[in-house]
């Protein structure tokens, strides 16, 4: 793709020329136009100014769903429109017994309360499902607000993390490897900075830039002294004055094309969907034969007849599905993972909840995860001895001693070389330490690993060494290369060159011929390889971190005069980076650095808890393979004298090896980010749910590969992050087993209230089923009877499951852990949410609720099995009323009940019985509401029901509690043939 010679930007009242292109301007005339000093920043009285002027720095969306469009879309169900004829039927029925009852004759009802009931609940079922929708997607909305992107920005002077919204025009947008460019923008200063446009002009090799003006108009893909909103930082440094926010971007030209993408729908959306759709059918099929029996063995004499058989499969169909199951679903998945984000573990996505659960092998990287990322250089290795250095943490507040803290004296070689040691290592870096506003504590810029460098150098003012050095050009450390290196300046000697580097000891190493001993400078030989080799070995056994320090004069002020590098005919060098083969040659060693990183004291413990679960830990870092190896040792990764495998072995591998081996290893070291990737690829192979951490601009691929991709929140670079699928806040490896842990918790009770909703609702069936079936057995129907006469009524088991479908099953949701969820082993994603066993418990129970119902009723009419003598003086119309309230309130007990036993499969209900007040709390709603419409007349003639007596009441609460005693005694059957089995 290619644009146009202009770049329109929104500029303030004092800025750039309309349609003027900044690519053809000096940096210095755009910052003068945007009314910026490059070297501080806007200030924060003038960013919040312009942000007020110009907007968010945000890309149009589509306008927000108007409220009552979303309450009408409550209605959009087919479920809805089935409930929608029930009130139709009913409203006929209504109008044929009026218009055939004389006028004041009783059994004319007065209005149509049937009717009226079904709009209100069905209104009701609408409302609740409109106000979970709103917290469901209040919980996603703070979701994002948590992994919102971030930009560095140089405002009063100082250089700042803000939220990419807030960039306005006139920023200095400080770029850094990984980052992704919030904004269009002109860059003021480089180094070997190269940038991934390919979302925007297609070019599939990232572009290096340079801030020299362009001599004529270029296509977007040649304008190298620009940078555009949504690329992405793969190489180098930058600074760049924004120029566009916003709609005003060249991506915001384009916004309008971009469709907007539909919220994905889970698998266990999909499953869901699926198991509606097999009940409803199923009822369907029941209410059908039901229907064609009826025909058969009753006939259809009448009207009246025929509408109550319609009214009966409309009642089967209102029992079947539990109307509030897909809202449920989505309020207890976001409120899960807004649980987990208090926990320090962002989910970006409901979906990913569903995988997490299942993951089979975690593979993590060392530094910062596994271990503090509190960087303390303690050891200076040089060619003349060791030294310590004392203090810890980010303060420079220590000194120099010899090992064991023996003093050091002033004239001991060892003391000059470490001083020179550590300047090169400060030099060479892009770390940053200073003081925090408060001034009570050090803070750092950058990565630890190389503040920590500078700290060192601080301790034993090392810094002194290097105050006349201006750094002018760098290349860039990657984990390719494993080294970095500078070139700066010396102002005190003529702004003589120098070349600073820093890199793992043995890639630096093959790059060195001499070596400083003593302030001498002398051949570099085999026996002091080995013996430099040999010290990396002894402290990366020791767990040390090694980093290795060279450098080079290059004996003149000008970079175009160094031997081999290629300048064009104006003496302007090309980029420094591509030419690194020439810069980074015939380098001086001077000694290494060991740094300490120790292992966080809570990951063995995570660390064991996830072995416990069927998950392998994975350790795969940059490190030397004895350092490697023994951290994961300390955290029983592997066993003592288990090996680590490196990136060099890996190479030289077949598949069907590499398969063997990430099959048997654990622990890999001097990897290169495409070895992540292998390494992912391998392990899904081989049927693993892979979950895999990154921070660094290249272990995007194999983080986005992986099942679940975990971020870094701290050190991560924002298009890692936005590659994976969660966010550590805190960098910690036990979080992931945390958020593992809190996964299988979700998906459990995502099980429990399926189990609950779905046992209930074919209670509800088989109830009426069983009720119509066996009407004559039960005393339902009376001798010589015609026509159908239901169970209960539409609007009874409308109320049920308004009542014990919304709460409860909320509740079950956020429901305490009751199974050990980390004593098993991960679920496999082809596994069933409603499997074979649960089936099993659901058709049990229902059968249980159903026959428990039509006792109840039973007791309570004459000709039944067990009838209440205290009925007998009733007629048969006062006898059902009283049989159909006894049914409707033991079914909403029963379901109470189960409420209480569907927290767990296996576990007694008494095992925890209080542990949740959110359930306890649904159920005694539950209860009060239920006894309004027993109680209250107008409520009674609306569902058909009758106040109960005290005997009646003991009746509903012991038959419904036998829905608890039977799942009890399932459980128990079930535990011990599980016990028998292991």
């Amino acid at each position: 793709m290619t644009g146009s010679s202009s770049n329109h930007v929104v500029q303030p009242s004092s800025g750039l020329p309309k349609d003027s292109d900044p690519s053809l301007l000096e940096s210095e005339q755009v910052a003068k136009a945007l009314n910026v000093d490059v070297s501080t920043g806007l200030s924060s009285e003038e960013a919040k100014r312009r942000i007020d002027e110009f907007g968010p720095n945000e890309l149009a969306s589509a306008p927000p769903v108007p409220k009552w469009k979303k309450f009408l879309e409550q209605f959009r169900d087919p479920l809805v429109y089935l409930l929608l004829a029930a009130t139709l039927i009913s409203l006929v029925a209504w109008f044929i017994e009026r218009s055939h009852a004389q006028a004041g004759a009783e059994g004319a009802e007065a209005l149509p309360f049937d009717s009226i009931v079904i709009v209100l609940i069905l209104v009701l079922n609408a409302v609740l499902g409109y106000l979970q929708e709103v917290k469901a997607e209040k919980a996603v909305d703070a979701l994002a607000q948590m992994t919102a992107p971030q930009t560095s920005v140089l405002r009063d002077g100082r250089i700042s993390r803000i939220n990419t919204s807030e960039v306005v025009p006139g920023d200095i947008v400080v770029l850094g490897e990984g980052d992704t460019v919030s904004a269009d923008g002109r860059l003021v200063a480089s180094a070997s900075l190269r940038i991934a446009e390919a979302s925007l002009t297609g070019e599939s090799v990232p572009v290096g830039k340079r801030p020299d003006r362009l001599d004529s108009a270029k296509a977007l893909g040649d304008r190298n002294n620009m940078v555009f909103n949504g690329t992405s930082v793969t190489q180098g440094t930058g600074r760049v004055i924004v120029t566009g926010t916003g709609m005003n971007t060249q991506v915001g030209k384009i916004a309008d094309m971009l469709s907007q993408t539909e919220d994905d729908t889970t698998p266990l959306q999909k499953e869901m969907t699926h198991v509606s759709k097999i009940l409803g059918i199923a009822v369907c099929i029941i209410a059908v034969l039901v229907l064609v029996a009826l025909a058969v063995m009753e006939g259809f004499h009448s009207t009246q007849d025929v509408i109550d058989s319609l009214l009966l499969a409309v009642s089967l169909a209102v029992a079947a599905v539990p109307e509030g199951l897909a809202a449920i679903l989505t309020v207890v998945l976001a409120l899960g993972v807004q649980r987990m984000a208090q926990h320090h573990a962002i989910v970006k996505k409901l979906s990913s909840v569903e995988t997490l659960g299942s993951a089979s092998v975690i593979c993590s990287d060392k530094t910062g995860t596994l271990t503090r990322n509190e960087m303390t250089v303690e050891r200076v290795l040089t060619p003349s001895g060791q030294v310590e250095i004392t203090g810890t943490g980010y303060a420079p507040e220590g000194q120099m001693t010899g090992l064991g803290g023996s003093e050091l004296q002033n004239a001991e070689p060892a003391r000059s070389e470490a001083v020179l040691t550590l300047a090169v290592g400060a030099l060479a870096n892009d770390g940053e330490l200073r003081r925090s506003d408060s001034g009570d504590k050090w803070e750092i810029v950058g990565d630890p690993t190389e503040v920590s460098l500078v700290v060192a150098a601080r301790k034993i003012r090392a810094n002194q060494a290097y105050e006349n050095f201006k750094r002018v050009a760098e290349i860039p450390f990657t984990s390719e290369r494993k080294r970095m290196s500078i070139i700066a300046e010396d102002r005190s000697d003529a702004a003589k060159l120098s070349v600073f580097a820093k890199g793992a000891p043995d890639v630096l190493l093959s790059y060195c011929s001499r070596i400083s001993v003593n302030g001498h400078v002398r051949p570099l030989t085999e026996g002091d390889r080995q013996t430099i080799l040999q010290s990396v070995e002894d402290l990366s056994s020791q767990a040390y971190r090694t980093l290795g320090q060279a450098y080079r004069p290059l004996n003149t002020a000008s970079l175009a005069e160094v031997p081999g590098v290629e300048a064009n005919a104006a003496g302007r060098v090309r980029d420094i980076a591509d030419q690194s083969e020439v810069i980074e040659k015939d380098l001086i060693w001077t000694g290494m650095v060991g740094i300490i990183d120790p292992p966080r004291t809570e990951v063995r413990d995570s660390v064991t808890e996830a072995h416990r679960a069927g998950i392998r830990t994975v350790m795969i870092t940059g490190d030397h393979p004895l350092t490697a190896a023994r951290i994961a040792s300390d955290l029983g990764i592997i066993k003592p004298g288990d090996e680590a495998r490196t990136g060099e072995e890996l190479d030289a591998m077949s598949q069907e090896e590499f398969d063997k081996t990430t099959r048997e290893i654990s622990v890999y070291a001097r990897v290169a980010p495409e070895h992540k990737l292998k390494i992912v690829d391998s392990l899904q192979r081989q049927k693993n749910i892979v979950a895999m951490t990154g921070d660094g601009v290249n272990d995007a691929p194999a983080v986005k590969t992986s099942d679940i991709g975990v971020a870094m929140g701290i050190t991560g670079t924002e298009v890692t992050k936005e590659s994976a699928k969660m966010i550590l806040a805190d960098d910690n490896f036990s979080t992931i087993v945390a958020a593992v842990r809190e996964g299988r918790v979700i998906f459990d009770n995502i099980r429990k209230f399926l189990r609950y909703l779905l046992s209930s609702n074919v209670g509800e069936v088989f109830t009426v089923f069983g009720g119509v079936m066996l009407a004559g057995f039960l005393g339902i129907t009376q001798p010589g009877s015609q026509g159908v006469t239901l169970p209960l009524l539409a609007t009874q088991l409308l109320w049920i499951n308004l009542l014990t479908d919304a709460a409860p099953a909320l509740a079950m949701g956020v429901d305490p852990q009751t199974d050990d969820v980390m004593g098993r082993s991960p679920r496999k994603l082809t596994d069933r949410v409603i499997d074979k066993d649960m089936w099993g418990d659901i058709i049990f129970i229902g059968i249980i609720m159903a026959v428990v119902t039509l006792i109840g009723m039973d007791m309570h009419l004459s000709g039944g099995l067990f009838t209440d003598r205290s009925v007998a003086a009733l007629g048969h119309e006062e006898q059902m009323v009283e049989a159909r309230t006894m049914g409707f309130t033991i079914l909403v007990f029963a379901q109470l009940f189960n409420a209480v036993a569907s927290r767990s499969a296996r576990q007694s209900a008494f095992v925890g019985l209080f542990s949740n007040k959110w359930l306890w709390g649904a159920i005694g709603i539950s209860i009060a509401l239920q006894l309004l419409v027993i109680y209250v007349p107008f409520l009674n003639t609306a569902f058909g029901t009758t106040p109960l007596g005290a005997m009646a009441w003991f009746e509903c609460i012991a038959l419904a509690a036998f829905v608890l005693v039977a799942s009890e005694l399932r459980k128990l059957v079930l535990r011990a043939i599980e016990k028998r089995r292991a």
